[in-house]
């Protein structure tokens, strides 16, 4: 079974180690945790990530220079925003971002 690469960018360091416990808990997923931008870019620099999710205090030009980033490395690599609502809400918006590409 394929690994996923999931990098989560969000500013507030518990939300972002409670989705980074979360996405771990699933079995072919793997988080990488950036709070800041800067901390996403050299993410993205330095591995290949299949989904890129954008949480908790990211803003709309942050959030549109982090997806226009994504596109330019690998078109493959869905970015989306997450903004709560539970475990299960997050396995299923990381799940419908996979299937859709």
């Amino acid at each position: 079974m394929k690994e996923i690469n999931i990098l989560v960018l969000a500013d507030h360091a518990e939300i972002l180690e409670t989705i980074l416990r979360l996405i771990g808990n699933h079995d072919n997923w793997k988080g990488f945790g950036a709070g800041s931008a800067e901390q996403a870019f050299a993410a993205m620099e330095k591995n290949k990530f299949d989904l890129v999710l954008l949480g908790v205090g990211v803003d709309e030009e942050t959030g549109r220079q982090i997806m226009e980033h994504c596109r330019a490395a690998d078109p493959k690599i869905g970015c989306i925003r997450h903004y709560g609502g539970g475990s299960g809400l997050l396995y299923s918006e990381i799940r419908h971002a996979l299937q859709t590409g």
